[in-house]
């Protein structure tokens, strides 16, 4: 079952993802939980096998111990069909990896914020979708493990 509890306090990689309708941004911290950085954008798959099963191999291939997932949510604090989603993914993959486990981060702004970093450092959106994703990601895992120290 996945928890919006605090962090395990285990030494251990954790990833981050930004669950999307279209992409699904992979990020990955380092064993003392200090920085997040990119991994890559698996394309979402009308199934879900597919997607599932790349994230389930990633936390494999980075012996993750846990998962923390963008839970988006509007500006009033509610969740919408896009947190559904985030939360049906979740607990799909919660099922496949246990034991190691799931968290939800707040994930307002995170892909704005990494649209905003990136045409500041001159690429453009629509070359960059990818990579976007993988900030978003990036921000989600950092922003979980910046709350836990």
């Amino acid at each position: 079952m996945p928890s919006d509890q605090g962090p395990s306090p285990r030494r251990g990689r954790r990833l981050g993802i930004d669950v999307g309708s279209v992409r699904i941004g992979v990020s990955v911290c380092d064993p003392d939980g200090i920085l997040a950085t990119p991994v890559e954008t698996v394309r979402r798959t009308p199934s879900a096998a597919t997607d599932l099963d790349r994230i389930v191999d990633l936390v494999n291939e980075y012996e993750a111990i846990g998962v923390v997932i963008g839970l988006p949510k509007t500006l009033k604090n509610t969740t919408g069909v896009a947190a559904e989603t985030a939360r049906a993914f979740g607990d799909r993959l919660a099922e496949r990896i246990a034991p190691a486990e799931v968290h939800w981060q707040d994930e307002r702004f995170t892909t704005v914020t990494a649209q905003q970093a990136l045409h500041a450092s001159g690429r453009s959106v629509k070359s960059s979708r990818g990579v976007i994703d993988q900030a978003a990601a990036v921000a989600i895992l950092q922003g979980w493990l910046d709350a836990r120290r």
